[in-house]
């Protein structure tokens, strides 16, 4: 399993990255301090694999595990080459799920591309881009079946589900929340790879006043979560400023950092199962 951690430039992403796999990648108060995607392993916890292990005193216990890549940042226009865009978008298209990382703290030391703080506004962003890559996607794909479906009923009716995607993303709308008929659009839609298919977790960063009551009283994360849960999307408050304190802690301050990063991990994963699972991309009860 492989997830793109992606978002607009210099919102915390690498930092997220890092604090889940210990990576060390660099971040920075700096757009496009990623440049090239880093790639990280992180197991996923499960107390029952231990246990079976023990049961069965098995030799050797193997986790599951995710692949997280953390992708250079999106502005707007990378449909069309501008920033990183094709490279940012190609990295998407290889990943299984997305983590949306959105930034929903006020701070004038950390520099917006935008120039303030509007993370449904930045989603939308994001969104755009995505959604003008899949309609290039289907419209070759629309002109490659226009040749046969004349003469092939199946053609013909790929041909119809086409342009019934193809207005949906017109319509502003993403292909995760197309309603499919039957098998064969289901088989249609997973074969065009669409970046607006993939299944997205948001990671709202706040400061660090907002982590103890988990964004609560947020507008910005309310407003991520209201968005997320009509796309039965998972959302999960972060704070990269602690983040930043705890990986920078003396050496002799070592079991904070230790004890502090098991539980982040443990805490993401655990968002990113649930909407895995709600997907179908993850099963509930297996490793």
């Amino acid at each position: 399993m492989k997830l793109g951690i992606v978002g607009l430039p210099n919102v915390g992403k690498s930092t997220l990255f890092n604090s889940l796999t210990k990576a060390g990648a660099e971040s920075a108060n700096y757009p496009f301090c990623t440049i090239d995607p880093n790639v990280g392993v992180v197991t996923v916890p499960d107390e029952r694999l231990n246990l079976l292990g023990d049961f069965y005193k098995s030799k050797k216990v193997t986790p599951a595990v995710i692949e997280f890549v953390d992708i250079a940042g999106l502005v707007k226009g990378a449909s069309k080459g501008e920033g990183l865009g094709n490279q940012f978008l190609a990295n998407i298209r290889e990943v299984d799920a997305i983590v949306h990382v959105v930034r929903c703290f006020e701070d004038s030391n950390v520099v917006h591309v935008d120039g303030n703080i509007d993370p449904l506004r930045d989603i939308e962003t994001i969104n755009l881009e995505l959604v003008f890559s899949d309609l290039e996607i289907l419209e070759r794909r629309i002109a490659k079946v226009t040749k046969t479906a004349r003469m092939d009923k199946e053609a013909a009716k790929e041909l119809t589900f086409l342009e019934k995607v193809k207005a949906h993303l017109e319509d502003g709308q993403l292909a995760i929340t197309l309603e499919t008929e039957n098998e064969d659009e289901d088989a249609w839609l997973a074969t065009y790879n669409l970046l607006t298919a993939k299944p997205v977790i948001y990671a709202a960063n706040v400061a660090e006043d907002d982590i103890a009551d988990d964004g609560a009283n947020n507008a910005h994360v309310q407003a991520v979560r209201e968005y997320a849960s009509k796309q039965n999307s998972e959302v999960f408050v972060i704070c990269a400023q602690i983040a930043v304190l705890v990986r920078n802690l003396e050496p002799k301050q070592g079991r904070i950092r230790e004890e502090h990063d098991l539980w982040n991990e443990k805490w993401i994963i655990a968002h990113v199962r649930r909407t895995l699972i709600s997907y179908g991309l993850y099963e509930s009860g297996k490793s």
